[in-house]
């Protein structure tokens, strides 16, 4: 590689016998490091590159999946281009360039990547992978970002990572006492694998209604929430997006944790929903108060025997790498600044992007390119020369 730092023992502290010496870790140099390639991660690398920033040596996009796509790529085969929320546009190529609009039954897995892939390739993004990113810890003006792999130094951090490596299940009493099994909305693959089975749905999000649509189909269902879900029977406007992100910028900003967009926008009423509804599935219960071996209890002391419970309630923020910097405060929020809420108020030099308000894909690329064009700031860079990336599995 072309330029390293070294974080080990000095020669002056070297032990006279050799098989005794601390080991001596290289690091990687680059002026920023990018930590996930999905939508966040893509759109804020296109615009270091619009910046001048150079590959390799400027910035560098480091993902843990061993493919393109984000995790897009891990979504289940229903979810086609006809079912899924929407695919946005990533800064510079369009979504239809690469993928014909008119095949709506392709799986959003497969065509997602596809895109993400082009686009990779078009702009000839630095992305290195698979790499998991284990700790960043801060070293005086520079990041030190240790991986499976490399360690890498850095002057700056525009963490993108997203949720998906975080399932959220909440902790009810019992739950370890469930003879049958238990699930998570990412572990889900297909309907016809609960044939047969009584199944509980948990969660009001668009993924919870879409599984529990296609499960209802093949057997019977029961769905519960927390609150009184909220349907939207007409378009989504510009201008709710524009509130939705405000309610939820607001609490970034005051340093509390983000709460769900759905949550602020309503579930969209489509009309395979609303075919749900007829069919009685959309009849929602309120949560239930323990978990027994058969099944669950409610407070009023009424159980339902069930053979699956399937938790559709959502992720959260995946940020353990980044606990030795301590950017959380003492209730786990994070107090977040910056012209669209990307920038870590405790430390200047590491942005979020996917997080909060721009946790949709439309809001990832508008963070994206406030993330770059705030974080070169503060670093005060430009165009730099490149270098190569390093090898997998090198040693630095």
């Amino acid at each position: 590689m072309a330029q390293h730092d070294e974080d080990g023992a000095t020669a002056a502290s070297t032990p006279a016998d050799p098989a005794a010496a601390p080991e001596v870790h290289l690091a990687y140099k680059v002026d920023i490091v990018v930590i996930g390639a999905g939508q966040a991660g893509l759109s804020s690398a296109y615009h270091l590159h619009e910046l001048g920033l150079a590959p390799g040596r400027g910035y560098l996009v480091l993902d843990k999946a061993p493919a393109p796509g984000g995790a897009w790529q891990y979504r289940w085969p229903s979810l086609t281009l006809s079912t899924v929320n929407r695919v946005h546009d990533l800064p510079g190529m369009a979504f239809a360039d690469v993928i014909d609009p008119g095949l709506t039954e392709v799986p959003a897995s497969q065509a997602v990547p596809r895109y993400y892939e082009a686009y990779e390739r078009k702009f000839e993004l630095p992305v290195y992978r698979p790499v998991t990113v284990k700790v960043v810890c801060a070293r005086g003006e520079r990041f030190r970002v240790e991986t499976d792999k490399e360690t890498f130094s850095a002057r700056g951090l525009i963490n993108a990572t997203g949720t998906w490596e975080t399932p959220y299940i909440p902790d009810y009493p019992g739950r370890e006492s469930f003879r049958g099994r238990q699930l998570h909305t990412r572990d889900y693959r297909t309907a016809e694998a609960f044939a047969g089975q009584r199944v509980l749905v948990v969660g009001g999000g668009i993924s919870a209604v879409q599984i529990l649509d296609e499960i209802s189909r093949v057997t019977d269902t029961i769905w519960v929430t927390r609150s009184e879900p909220r349907f939207r029977d007409r378009p989504f406007t510009p201008e709710d997006g524009r509130a939705a992100v405000a309610l939820v910028e607001d609490r970034v900003r005051r340093g509390l944790i983000p709460g769900s967009i759905v949550s602020v926008t309503g579930l969209p009423l489509t009309p395979a929903l609303r075919a749900a509804r007829e069919r009685g599935v959309l009849a929602r219960r309120p949560m239930f108060s323990a978990i027994t071996p058969e099944g669950v209890r409610w407070a009023d002391g009424q159980e339902e025997k069930v053979d699956v419970i399937l938790w559709c309630t959502g992720f959260r923020s995946s940020l353990d790498h980044l606990a030795p910097l301590q950017i959380r405060e003492d209730d786990g929020g994070i107090v977040m600044t910056g012209r669209l809420a990307t920038e870590v108020a405790r430390d200047p030099r590491i942005h979020l992007v996917g997080y909060g308000p721009s946790a949709s894909t439309i809001g990832a690329n508008r963070a994206g390119a406030a993330a770059a064009r705030e974080l070169t700031a503060t670093l005060g860079i430009g165009g730099i020369s490149a270098n190569p990336l390093p090898s997998p599995g090198g040693g630095g």
